[in-house]
């Protein structure tokens, strides 16, 4: 049997010093330049950061305040549920003419313009994410329909949803235009 030596010994002890010295060396290095953390970071390959992004998205949903959230949540959808939890925004439930209801978020001082932005980006994360319809012409759903709140219609798309008396919660319809002949 060999005896063991203590590091600082002559004979089989040098690897272990100079093992020793390495990592030494190495956390030197760390502490003296911590800059190559955020490149071994950055070497991640991209999906690998995708994952972890997409880990950290799904604990952040589990929070009660944005648990009503899609697991696949844009910066968008979590901005605009915070702004409704601090009233900022407000919900404008939009009735399809199929019975389904679209829960809109938009500012509280938002025009009509802002709510049909706000549609077509909703239909358009709903579409992305079930895979439905590629392509929807806007220019042709507001050519067919009319947004209705109380009977009147939301014809003016600068006028504040205010104006036309809509708050937090109020259901607007989409209502299919008559032609005129």
């Amino acid at each position: 049997m060999e005896e063991q030596q203590s590091p600082g010994s002559a004979g089989g002890g040098g690897e272990r010093s100079l093992q020793d010295l390495e990592v030494e060396k190495e956390n030197l290095a760390h502490e003296i330049a911590p800059e190559e953390e955020e490149e071994d970071e950055e070497s991640l390959p991209h999906s690998e950061i995708l994952d972890i992004f997409e880990e950290g998205l799904a604990q952040l949903v589990q929070d009660p305040l944005l648990c009503d959230l899609p697991i696949q949540v844009t910066l968008e959808e979590v901005n605009s549920q915070i702004a409704l939890e601090y009233g900022q925004a407000m919900t404008v439930k939009v009735l399809k003419a199929d019975g389904e209801i679209m829960p809109i978020v938009v500012v509280q001082n938002a025009t009509v313009l802002d709510l049909k932005k706000a549609i077509r980006r909703f239909m358009e994360l709903k579409q992305q994410r079930e895979g439905g319809v590629k392509h929807v012409s806007w220019r042709y759903v507001w050519r067919t329909f009319h947004l209705v709140f109380q009977g009147e219609k939301l014809e003016d798309d600068s006028t504040r949803l205010k104006d036309y008396g809509i708050r937090n919660r109020d259901e607007v319809t989409f209502v299919k235009r008559l032609r005129k002949k």
